[in-house]
């Protein structure tokens, strides 16, 4: 990790400290056994010198978190909580308030949320297309609708900020009724086209959906919930990612998928009605 970010992270982690203790700053570099200019210095980022390992030791230890937790090296803040390995795996049931994706989602309430789909966003989908897909996948109805009503309530929260990144061809080929979707009728692609325009325009800037040249990029899917991990999606399991630097280089990955995107957020809407207007 480069040195400014850690130095960052750690101004970070120690502020939140700070106001979480309820005591001033004299108090505060007392009790971790500092003195007030050192801690105002650590906290005004004038230097991306991190402090003494023993003066790192002790505020970790008054404060009962972890060292990996207060320099950015972990998400897990207790000291003696539960030890997360940096890559597991989950599996995906029906069900989606009760999963753990539903739960990351709400730890995440309030940062940036990246969604590189596997196929139609999931919120963006109609009741026809989520009984079509849901009949293919020979799974439940019921969970499938499920989960696209909670993506929309979660979108609808003013907290939220999430973007979604996709290969321009997947509409394209939807829209002309190709690949998975052959046996899905004209007419409900082209309500589900609409759906998706008046969603998109309805959630943006909350929601903003990027397409880029599936030609010139390639993505596999996956989420990244704020800075705290990536689920990336492998069928009916994810591959967690806790650590630190994966999920970094993942976000680095979304963005330059956003760079290389053709069709920018707020242009989504309309090139998806144009679409739908489209006779193939």
């Amino acid at each position: 990790m480069d040195k400014r970010d850690l130095s960052t992270i750690f101004r970070e982690r120690l502020k939140m400290l700070l106001t979480r203790s309820d005591l001033n700053q004299s108090a505060f570099a007392m009790a971790v056994g500092i003195d007030r200019s050192a801690l105002s210095q650590l906290l005004s980022g004038a230097s991306t010198r991190l402090p003494r390992a023993e003066t790192l030791l002790n505020i970790a230890a008054e404060f009962k978190v972890s060292l990996d937790w207060l320099l950015g090296l972990s998400q897990d803040e207790g000291v003696t909580g539960e030890i997360r390995e940096s890559l597991e795996i989950e599996e995906a049931p029906d069900g989606f308030d009760r999963t753990l994706l539903a739960k990351w989602h709400a730890e995440a309430a309030g940062t940036k949320i990246r969604y590189v789909p596997a196929g139609i966003p999931d919120l963006l989908r109609t009741e026809a297309l989520v009984d079509y897909e849901a009949g293919i996948a020979n799974k439940s109805r019921e969970a499938q609708a499920g989960e696209t009503q909670y993506r929309i309530d979660y979108n609808r929260r003013p907290e939220t900020d999430m973007e979604v990144c996709m290969p321009r061809h997947t509409l394209e080929i939807f829209a002309r009724g190709l690949g998975v979707w052959d046996r899905f009728p004209e007419a409900e692609r082209r309500q589900q086209l609409l759906h998706m325009a008046t969603l998109l325009d309805d959630l943006y800037p909350t929601f903003r959906l990027f397409l880029y040249d599936g030609r010139m990029r390639y993505s596999i899917p996956y989420t990244i919930f704020g800075p705290y991990r990536a689920a990336i999606y492998v069928g009916d399991m994810y591959l967690v990612l806790n650590a630190t630097q994966p999920v970094r280089t993942l976000t680095s990955h979304f963005d330059n998928l956003i760079r290389a995107a053709d069709v920018n957020a707020h242009e989504a809407a309309s090139f998806t009605q144009r679409l739908a207007e489209m006779r193939f």
